[in-house]
């Protein structure tokens, strides 16, 4: 819907839409300034940190950096999509949407409206059977065996999809669906080379898979026979309302849960999950169809600091754990891992021991290096020289990789006394891995990509001002425009946001810093925006500090660039044709150091 929504009527929604209104209807704001605030709804809080500047239409939180404008508001608290904010707020304000002319974005905006009406109804078909079907008593039995409460069923929606080849296309054809479609909802396969179809699901206990708004999207079904030889878990394919590396089984419910603890524990399975949910476990996920990806934990970023893996004890289970490091390691969640002692699962630790022991267990859960040594330890033989590399390579390898000097001494000190070997020897070795890594040859094509991730995760405090100065008002930007060379930013969102805030200004479409921060898709880069003109210290002499912050920034881009220029020029074995234009370059880069910018009139 957003491409089918003009700029026009986005502006008019927006301008009929005071933040502070929209807020206000939710949160008790207090008037501070020339902002309000209040405590902030995505995350903990005793004191106020979440700012809403009524003059520029925006809001930030100095805890969470969470930020943006009327319509990012409504997606966060909300947990909607943008299509679907702006559909909440044009509602809110009376304004009837009128499209723009676009068919092919008309047309998947109806298919999936289809596919979610499709799957609530398939959800209540196979609720009933579950509930009141004679076909229907294995999958009871089965629930009833595993201690699944008549509460636990009603609240997770379990259905039972009946045994036969033709029982949902049937029921689809009743409906009036057309079979095509519900094929591309992942229910009905095709069979090949013929126009014939049937069902995906057959005699399975059903859970349905829910987005973060509750809606049902896909399904994963059980097997009830132990000895069939079909898949223990039938799970539906990607489809246009379902992507499996992007959804979680339960966070629909989870979710205010994790808020409130800031922290969440993973889980492997559906049962698992519910039996730690009806356990009192309420902030917990359980990836769905797939491993756990960064898509996955860059969603729990936006509900907690912290992650408890808690997978089976079993090896498949461990090694899981081990497995998603990188993708936790790069959301900057605090990782731990409990273990759950064996033969046991999450599920059947709680039949037998209780609620009140799981929830111990998981307070007990050891820092994820502590696990992974534990791990490494009991998967070599730390008596040999080949189990000693292999131990010491896999935690300077996994250490290495957080960056944080105080982890790696702290570690080092542990795998030495694992080994019993000088701790000393432990952090040369840990060294040496780090060293290695950062001499390891980065190809041309990869060059861009690795100067964007070691890009610094905040903006200098130069380049930060240097933004806010810019975004504040119009009166100076043609002198900034004729001056800034982005080349000289070195925090790639600020580049970005310059760039953006030069380029409408010269094309004449600047129409101010709440229509902008709609233009930009990544997190980061709005709550860069909306941190800035949130910030509520005063700017004196404003011209004079902009003239000195650019300045500054210049020069430092071309400190750093003669060092590069340095190290390049004296390279064994340069050409001297390159060494001459090296050299050239430095020239030119200390006169224009000893140039000073022209200044304002």
């Amino acid at each position: 819907m957003a491409g089918l929504v003009s700029p026009a009527t986005l502006e008019q929604i927006r301008h009929a839409s005071d933040i502070v209104d929209v807020i206000g209807a939710s949160l008790p704001l207090k008037r501070a300034g020339a902002n309000f605030v209040a405590l902030c709804p995505f995350h903990k809080e005793k004191s106020p940190s979440f700012n809403v500047n009524p003059h520029k239409q925006i809001f930030h939180c100095f805890g969470c950096h969470k930020g943006g404008d009327v319509f990012r508001w409504v997606q966060e608290y909300e947990n909607l999509s943008f299509p679907e904010a702006i559909r909440r707020l044009a509602e809110r304000a009376g304004i009837v949407l009128e499209f723009d002319q676009n068919p092919a974005q008309d047309q998947t905006r109806h298919l999936k409206e289809t596919l979610l009406q499709m799957h609530e109804q398939i959800t209540q078909r196979w609720q009933t059977a579950l509930a009141n079907d004679a076909a229907g008593q294995p999958a009871r039995d089965y629930l009833a065996k595993r201690g699944v409460s008549a509460e636990a069923i009603k609240l997770f929606r379990l259905g039972f999809a009946p045994d036969a080849w033709d029982d949902t296309v049937n029921w689809a054809k009743s409906k009036g669906y057309n079979l095509a479609t519900v094929e591309q909802g992942g229910l009905i396969i095709r069979k090949e080379g013929t126009d014939r179809f049937y069902d995906r699901f057959r005699g399975r206990l059903m859970f349905p898979i829910c987005d973060e708004q509750g809606r049902v999207i896909g399904f994963s079904g059980r097997v009830l026979d132990p000895e069939a030889k079909a898949a223990k878990y039938v799970n539906s394919p990607e489809t246009p309302i379902f992507t499996k590396g992007k959804v979680m089984f339960g966070l629909d419910k989870s979710k205010r849960a994790l808020l409130d603890a800031n922290s969440v524990v993973v889980c492997e399975g559906q049962l698992d999950l519910i039996a730690c949910y009806m356990a009192g476990v309420h902030n917990i996920v359980a990836p769905q169809g797939t491993a756990f990806t960064a898509e996955h934990a860059r969603i729990l970023k936006r509900y907690v600091e912290e992650i408890v893996l808690c997978f089976d004890s079993d090896a498949a289970g461990q090694n899981a754990a081990v497995r998603v490091l990188d993708d936790l390691l790069a959301s900057g969640l605090a990782i731990r891992v409990a273990t759950v002692p064996a033969p046991h699962d999450p599920d059947s630790f709680i039949k037998e021991f209780g609620g009140d022991a799981f929830k111990q267990l998981l307070a007990r859960a050891e820092g994820f290096f502590d696990f992974y040594l534990k791990h490494l330890c009991a998967t070599n033989d730390a008596a040999s020289d080949k189990g000693r590399l292999a131990i010491l390579g896999a935690m300077a390898e996994a250490v290495n990789k957080t960056g944080n000097q105080v982890l790696m001494d702290t570690y080092a000190q542990q795998t030495a006394l694992r080994l019993a070997v000088s701790s000393d020897a432990v952090r040369a070795e840990f060294k040496k891995a780090g060293r290695k890594k950062m001499n390891t040859p980065v190809a041309p094509e990869r060059q861009a990509e690795v100067e964007e991730t070691t890009a610094p995760a905040r903006p200098s405090v130069q380049e930060f001002w240097l933004m806010k100065l810019a975004l504040a008002d119009d009166e100076d930007i043609d002198w900034l425009a004729a001056h800034l060379d982005l080349n000289w930013l070195r925090h790639p969102g600020v580049r970005k946001i310059l760039a953006h805030r030069l380029e409408s200004h010269a094309s004449g479409q600047w129409h101010g810093v709440a229509a902008m921060l709609s233009q930009f898709e990544d997190e980061t880069t709005r709550s860069l925006i909306s941190e800035a003109l949130t910030e509520r210290r005063a700017i004196p002499n404003r011209r004079q500090q902009l003239e000195d912050l650019l300045l500054r920034v210049r020069n430092q881009f071309i400190e750093q660039r003669l060092i590069h220029l340095t190290q390049q020029a004296s390279t064994p074995g340069l050409a001297e044709v390159e060494r001459t234009r090296l050299l050239h370059e430095q020239a030119g880069l200390r006169q224009l150091k000893r140039t000073p910018l022209t200044p304002m009139e």
